[in-house]
């Protein structure tokens, strides 16, 4: 079958390799000049199964007011004139309760951790190098507070029976002896020992290369300018040149700009563009830099060692497709890498990046068939692609092959959103629509 893949960000490159090795006639067309040049390029560099959870959680809203008055808030909303902002915001809130939050964040472990599981069949498959490690995630607790209120989340990961050490001051530092420097200021943390960490950038574009050997096509500097649909099916993409490409099934994987072209053939898609920053600086002293990821709780900040780089990264911007690279929200990243590992990074060194995570209310990706024969959707995975998109695209894969995919499809399809009657105790949709 020929497929036509929507977009080259990590979502976009993993369901062609899947689709590829399905035996399937893959293109992937994209306007950047190449793989992973969006959101992609500089996140977090988490891979955190166990630290999958929607953003969309009890006692958010009274946080949320809280953070706008902060010096560094974690969160960020500017008004705009788009009518799907105000809308996006209202569903997210609805999703703002506590049997929502545990549907949704047992569906986003499952799925991470089958991803995992997924990645590393993949690199042993393909032997793709991206600088990782598999040392765990430590969130770092500056309060008891915050430590005391981290129990929901610890009893779905032993409902989910994912690993983790709840460790005292000390035990932190043995795991991540750089922050040594900085005890003082933490009172503990929550280990994930399960957990990765990898440039998802060289990552997207090492496996566009051996996805290229495997037959996929990539076509890069080509905008997309619609999709062409008879209410059925789709009949083609015009790209903004006006060549019109067509295949047998189609995958929009676009991320945050996946609405802009499912709209005007009927599908509104729940996705909202929610920006994000990062840092990267070079390590300055290895024995005071981090191990892993470090994740902040207090300010929603992670740090994360490469090689031979240390990455920054976080916050959530409500601002559309602002692109602006903000002093402030630096600063904040500044802080952070500086609090925890004074000495472990060039901080003056450091280069400033932005992206837009393609985020849904209830904070799980959109993946599977639509109602159109030959349309299929991976997207809208937030702050997660990089965690998710190994999972989601062979799940994609086998829907689109016909074969029995390995998790509950109905709970990641586009069809969820026509029915939010679930039942929390195993989250399955109460009725296909």
């Amino acid at each position: 079958m020929q497929v036509l893949i929507l977009g080259s960000g990590v979502i976009g490159v993993t369901s062609a390799w899947y689709l590829a090795r399905a035996g399937h006639q893959v293109t992937v067309v994209d306007r950047q000049p190449g793989a992973g040049l969006e959101t992609s390029f500089g996140n977090a560099g988490m891979i955190s199964p166990g630290y999958s959870a929607p953003w969309a959680a009890p006692g958010v809203p009274f946080k949320a007011v809280k953070w706008m008055l902060a010096k560094h808030p974690p969160l960020s909303i500017r008004p705009t004139s788009d009518p799907h902002q105000y809308r996006w915001m209202v569903q997210m809130l609805a999703n703002c309760t506590e049997a929502r939050y545990a549907v949704n964040k047992e569906r986003m472990m499952r799925l991470a951790e089958y991803s995992r599981d997924c990645l590393m069949d993949l690199r042993s498959d393909s032997g793709v190098d991206y600088e990782h490690r598999e040392q765990g995630t430590l969130q770092v607790f500056r309060t008891q507070k915050q430590m005391d209120a981290a129990a929901p989340d610890i009893a779905v990961l032993e409902r989910c029976g994912v690993p983790y050490e709840v460790l005292d001051r000390e035990g932190c530092v043995r795991v991540e002896p750089g922050l040594a420097a900085s005890a003082d200021k933490i009172v503990g943390g929550l280990r994930l020992p399960n957990d990765e960490t990898g440039d998802c950038h060289l990552f997207t574009t090492r496996l566009a290369a051996k996805a290229a050997e495997l037959g996929v096509e990539f076509r890069y500097n080509c905008a997309i300018d619609e999709l062409l649909s008879d209410g059925t099916q789709i009949n083609g993409v015009r790209l903004e040149c006006g060549e019109v490409l067509t295949a047998d099934r189609y995958v929009l994987a676009l991320g945050s700009y996946s609405p802009k072209l499912a709209r005007p053939i009927g599908f509104d898609l729940p996705i909202y563009p929610v920006k994000g920053y990062s840092l990267t600086l070079p390590v300055a002293d290895d024995a005071m830099a981090p191990v892993s990821t470090i994740m902040d709780e207090t300010y929603k900040v992670a740090v994360t060692r490469f090689a031979d780089r240390i990455r920054v990264g976080g916050m959530a911007e409500l601002t559309g497709f602002d692109d602006t690279l903000k002093e402030k929200r630096r600063a904040t990243l500044e802080m952070v890498v500086s609090d925890l590992f004074p000495q472990g990074g060039k901080v003056a060194e450091a280069t400033f990046w932005t992206g837009f995570r393609p985020m849904t209310p209830d904070g799980t990706p959109i993946i599977g068939a639509s109602r159109l024969r030959n349309l299929y959707f991976n997207t809208g995975h937030g702050t997660l692609g990089w965690t998710m998109s190994c999972g989601s695209s062979k799940l994609l894969a086998d829907l689109l092959s016909g074969e029995k995919p390995a998790l509950n499809a109905g709970d990641y399809s586009f069809d969820r959103y026509s029915n939010h009657k679930e039942h929390p105790h195993h989250g399955h949709p109460a009725s296909a629509h």
